[in-house]
């Protein structure tokens, strides 16, 4: 049965983050599901809570497992309630993950201090769009440039999502996690802030640090993640060849 791969996006953006990972994997052949999570593209005026960003996941995981292993891939929001999800207790069909730029525990002065900046740049005339739009003219390629923005961005989740993330237990499910598991982080993401740690408690889990990449690693380094995406999915096709490398 070939891997099934499912996407979870970050905050304020949507599953249109996913394109050029989607089209990667569509000309390889995989099935892919890039879920919008509640108040969040496709489904902008619903509410978001973490209960339906479980339940978002999880139908989209049960369904996926249904026809093969499924990988699990979150970015940022989106991997850090995948890790809660793929570490729950009662564990779920979930054959590989990869955490990418979410190697930070969303408490304390470090999300009051980007709940305070998110809502001060709510206050600026549109929103303080014009400056995301020079940073991303300036740091992305023209071939993901639009796909952040393409299904809208969620300014009215934002700030509630934050702020129930800080109930996430991310080191007790990290613990829990026994698949393959990739950390991906950008050289320059301030995400960073936790990896020692999360290493530390998944110690069968890779890291890889993408040079000269900030918190978009997806978007940024498309190419790169995209091999990454094709390393996990040769993992999970051979995983007798992940038990030889542990070995060495």
């Amino acid at each position: 049965m070939a891997v099934q791969v499912v996407l979870v996006h970050g905050i304020r953006t949507s599953a249109t983050m996913w394109r050029a990972q989607m089209e990667h994997l569509d000309r390889r052949g995989y099935a892919v599901t890039a879920v919008d999570l509640p108040g969040h593209g496709s489904r902008m005026h619903d509410v978001f809570t973490l209960d339906e960003a479980f339940a978002t996941i999880d139908r989209a995981v049960q369904a996926a497992a249904e026809r093969g292993p499924v990988l699990l891939v979150g970015h940022s929001m989106g991997g850090l309630l995948s890790i809660e999800y793929a570490g729950a207790e009662d564990p779920p069909p979930v054959a590989g993950f990869i955490a990418a730029a979410c190697t930070a525990i969303p408490r304390g002065v470090g999300l009051a201090t980007y709940r305070m900046l998110a809502r001060g740049f709510d206050t600026l005339p549109d929103r303080g769009m014009w400056l995301t739009d020079r940073v991303l003219d300036a740091t992305l390629p023209a071939e993901t440039r639009y796909d952040f923005a393409a299904g809208g961005y969620a300014y009215a989740a934002q700030d509630v999502a934050l702020r129930t993330l800080s109930v996430l237990d991310l080191l007790g499910a990290l613990e829990r996690i026994d698949v393959p598991m990739w950390f991906v982080n950008g050289q320059y993401d301030q995400l960073r802030v936790n990896e020692r740690l999360f290493t530390k408690i998944a110690p069968h889990a890779e890291l890889i640090v993408v040079p000269k990449t900030t918190h978009l690693v997806t978007a940024m380094r498309p190419r790169v993640f995209n091999a990454l995406l094709d390393l996990a999915i040769a993992t999970l096709e051979n995983p007798a060849s992940e038990e030889a490398a542990q070995t060495w």
